[in-house]
């Protein structure tokens, strides 16, 4: 991983969790969630193509509140990956 990359995933778990921050939660502590779309079975994005999630909208919420407990349940109540990333991306760019 580059210093560049490095820099980008620490401002972006730094926004805290979109999904709680669209909740009305924010300040919420993220993990990284790489994006699916747009990739193969079993493969990852890279390291520009993330999302900020605490882990219970990441990996331990279950069905219909973590991303992977149930990707479509997830994404028709918060949003796709896409919509989030631009988000995201939007937020990173106020901030500069």
């Amino acid at each position: 991983m580059t210093k560049a990359e490095k820099n980008h995933l620490n401002r972006v778990a730094g926004l805290g969790c979109i999904v709680c921050l669209n909740l009305g939660y924010p300040n919420c502590p993220a993990e990284i969630h790489h994006l699916r779309y747009g990739v193969g079975a079993g493969q990852r994005s890279n390291h520009y193509n993330v999302i900020p999630l605490c882990p219970d909208h990441h990996r331990n919420g279950g069905h219909g509140v973590a991303f992977h407990a149930g990707k479509l349940a997830f994404e028709a109540k918060f949003g796709t990956e896409r919509e989030l990333w631009f988000q995201v991306n939007g937020l990173l760019k106020e901030a500069a």
